[in-house]
């Protein structure tokens, strides 16, 4: 019988230790997200500030949405009097630290929309760190002339 007893104690603290480890503060944070809407079959662009309340640098590896059939963290890069857009695997933001995804750097290129982009709406998407982290932010839809939020 002390075999049981053991095992349903060890089961309770290994519990406690999951619900004290799921309930630590988030330390990623996504704020001014909005997506440029371009016309016709155009990719568009998401762009976002991520901040890091944390003491360790977090990595920004992922971006979804279920409004769009796909969506890839870029980044602009410029040599001379030409640019080109580079797919990232993942992008560090610094502890105690922001980033800005913004038009000319790193952003978020998503592709095949559901449904037409509507000026004024909003779009969530769901950002993933590379801690297991997950923010999920509303992004307001904004004209392609747009340059910042």
């Amino acid at each position: 019988m002390k075999t049981p007893r053991k095992l349903l104690l060890a089961a309770l603290l290994c519990g406690s230790s999951m619900q004290a480890f799921a309930g630590a503060a988030a330390t990623a944070h996504v704020s001014d997200c909005w997506i440029r809407a371009l016309p016709g079959d155009l990719p568009s662009g998401g762009y976002f500030k991520v901040s890091n309340t944390g003491d360790q640098p977090v990595n920004l590896v992922a971006v979804g949405s279920d409004a769009f059939g796909m969506a890839m963290l870029h980044q602009t890069q410029s040599q001379g009097s030409t640019s080109s857009m580079a797919m990232v695997d993942q992008v560090a933001v610094p502890a105690h630290g922001s980033l800005a995804f913004a038009p000319g750097n790193y952003h978020v290129m998503l592709e095949h929309p559901k449904q037409p982009l509507k000026i004024g709406t909003t779009i969530p998407l769901t950002f993933s760190f590379g801690d297991g982290e997950k923010v999920t932010a509303a992004c307001t839809v904004k004209s392609a002339g747009t340059m910042a939020p």
